[in-house]
């Protein structure tokens, strides 16, 4: 059984899906920053990057699993 993987074409090179899923993970993450900033996401944890790290981490993993 093979699989159909939507693959992006830029400038004639097949890129992989999961650079899609990458840059698409990148852009869900920028526009849900400034809401993040307003509820005060950063001053619940001890280290506001790693957190916003894993909350990409979690956006690109259930991109990968709907997609």
């Amino acid at each position: 059984m093979s699989h159909a993987f939507p693959e992006l074409i830029m400038g004639g090179v097949l890129l992989a899906p999961f650079v899609t899923y990458l840059m698409t993970a990148l852009v869900v993450i920028i526009m849900v920053r400034p809401l993040l900033h307003v509820v005060g996401f950063g001053k619940v944890f001890s280290n506001a990057s790693v957190a916003e790290l894993s909350l990409y981490v979690t956006v690109l993993s259930l991109l990968m699993l709907l997609f």
